[in-house]
């Protein structure tokens, strides 16, 4: 009887610890991640966010990411699902107040406020530059200066002489400046100072200047708080890591924020699409992923393969020099966000961070 009574005794000692360390070890499932596509307010700094944990992407992976982006001399790095706050980080000294220039990652808002400028009937991109700042813009003929049109400026394939590694003449707008290589429509380059035109362009056409057209027809409209500098003549767009990702939400909606067209979805597919047959991985000044080939920003070659074998093929992506990335993935309702100093590359557009760096955001979102 003794025997028997000792037996229970330690029968339920046992049970009692292994239901206690049971109950220690257990973690509670996250609530489910909230469903639908959220617009943060434009009045106010809230966003709602949602976890990694919720959303079952790696977790185990997220500090090796930081990390990487902490020795790549990142200053601010988000992600966004279906418009919520999974991943914001600030290295370096950086914050989520202060400022960071955008570089060349704005000559797709210029894309998006030209298109706002073609809705309200200022501009048609189909027609020729002439039409919008005169005969005399450039140093052509007239007949091949007529062979350009607004929507040559947006894909880069104007045929005027873009100076590669000359740095003044890259950026000049003036006459003297734009010189003749080629018919539109033949050659593809990354040419400064032929984009620059279109902001011309929208100041000449539209009854105010393109930093107010873009702040009163596409900032305010998705609270995004940003200004334009002039620097080394170049025009530099600048906000806060949020301000980026606010515009990259806009881009994942296809220029509609809650509900509210900011630019038209005709334009906007457009302007991410292949523009033209020379760099198939380009559109309106939008970097275009999962093509056949793409051409970068210094040279004429043909290189074959994707832009960025590691990300989606559907990503379309902003890039600026020193490695500024805005990318949008349709697929997965995804924005990411990266600025800061070169990550390597001093590059002006693509570079070879773009590939590393998704190698590690896959690892924790698991593509």
């Amino acid at each position: 009887m003794k025997s028997r009574l000792l037996f229970l005794i330690v029968l339920s000692a046992v049970l009692f610890i292994g239901c206690s360390t049971d109950k220690n070890n257990s973690r509670p499932n996250p609530d489910p991640a909230p469903q639908g596509m959220y617009f943060p307010p434009t009045d106010d700094s809230s966003w709602e966010t949602v976890t990694v944990a919720q959303l079952e992407w790696n977790e185990n992976k997220v500090q090796d990411l930081y990390d990487y982006l902490e020795t790549k001399k990142t200053k601010g790095f988000m992600v966004l699902k279906d418009g919520r706050i999974v991943m914001e980080k600030y290295f370096n000294g950086h914050n989520e107040n202060a400022q960071w220039t955008w570089f060349s990652a704005a000559k797709s808002l210029t894309a998006t406020f030209v298109g706002v400028a073609q809705d309200e009937g200022h501009i048609d991109i189909n027609n020729k530059t002439s039409d919008y700042l005169g005969d005399n813009w450039s140093q052509l003929t007239t007949d091949k200066q007529d062979l350009i049109t607004v929507k040559s400026h947006l894909s880069m394939s104007t045929g005027l002489t873009d100076y590669v590694g000359d740095f003044i003449p890259w950026v000049c707008t003036l006459p003297i400046c734009l010189e003749y290589t080629a018919d539109a429509g033949t050659r593809w380059a990354y040419h400064q100072g032929a984009f620059m035109l279109l902001q011309e362009m929208v100041t000449k056409n539209t009854g105010m200047s393109f930093q107010d057209y873009c702040k009163t027809r596409v900032a305010d409209k998705i609270g995004m708080d940003g200004n334009w500098t002039n620097q080394l003549g170049l025009n530099i767009y600048n906000t806060n890591t949020r301000g980026m990702a606010r515009f990259g939400l806009l881009s994942l909606n296809k220029g509609s924020w809650d509900g509210n067209t900011v630019v038209s979805e005709s334009y906007f597919n457009e302007m991410t699409s292949t523009s033209q047959d020379l760099n198939k991985s380009y559109g309106y000044l939008w970097w275009l992923n999962g093509k056949e080939s793409y051409m970068g920003t210094t040279t004429q070659d043909i290189v074959q393969g994707s832009l960025i074998p590691n990300a989606p093929s559907d990503l379309f992506a902003a890039l600026g020099a020193q490695d500024q990335k805005i990318y949008v993935v349709p697929s997965q309702s995804l924005v990411i966000i990266r600025t800061g100093e070169s990550a390597g590359d001093n590059q002006l557009g693509l570079s070879s961070f773009d590939n590393e760096l998704w190698e590690k955001i896959n690892l924790v979102i698991g593509l």
